[in-house]
């Protein structure tokens, strides 16, 4: 999705021509970049393996499938969000099962307003899922690169008999002396002891 602007790329999962025309002039005035229709939930999975979509849009039911099992299935594995539209009779039992994977539900007919008000919704959903993912790949930087010193230091301990405080302090001075990151300076060491 673009910086406030709106959002580069959907996939249009609808076998329903006159909807497919719905659902691109909605997203061409959200500034979408590129759409792409598919109009089964087979040539949906297919499509996924090989392209990323910042927004899924799923017109049930679909020839296939009803699109319940495919939004489950691309909001659970994925970062990107799922708008599911289905026919007001349905509205209730869909969103229920969909709900809890954080799929937005919509139900047909679709009025323009609720529908671009679910669209921000996603965009805003999305932006916050990419934030919780980079502070997640943070994190789990940290604790690799706190893994990876605590076992140099383990190697200092064994080899050179220094005791934490001390091997700890080494590795910060080699990676001042050396302008390096304490996990490359730990890296090294691992490469020197470890055979």
């Amino acid at each position: 999705m673009k910086g406030g602007d709106g959002i580069d790329s959907a996939l249009i999962v609808s076998h329903s021509v006159k909807g497919n025309a719905y659902f691109i002039d909605v997203l061409r005035a959200f500034s979408c970049a590129k759409i792409v229709t598919v109009p089964s939930c087979a040539e949906a999975r297919q499509t996924l393996m090989d392209q990323f979509y910042d927004i899924i849009l799923i017109n049930g039911p679909l020839p296939d499938e009803t699109g319940e099992e495919l939004a489950k299935d691309i909001a659970f594995k994925g970062s990107c969000q799922v708008i599911f539209i289905v026919n007001t009779d349905y509205y209730e039992e869909m969103s229920a099962a969909v709900e809890e994977f954080g799929v937005i539900t919509v139900a047909k007919p679709i009025n323009r307003a609720m529908f671009w008000a679910a669209l921000k919704l996603a965009k805003a959903a999305h932006f916050k899922l990419k934030q919780l993912q980079s502070q997640n790949t943070q994190l789990t930087q940290k604790i690799e690169d706190i893994r990876i010193v605590n076992r140099a230091k383990c190697l200092l301990i064994s080899y050179l008999n220094l005791n934490e405080n001390e091997a700890h302090k080494y590795i910060e001075k080699q990676a001042m002396d050396l302008r390096l990151t304490k996990r490359m300076v730990a890296e090294r060491i691992l490469k020197k002891y470890e055979r």
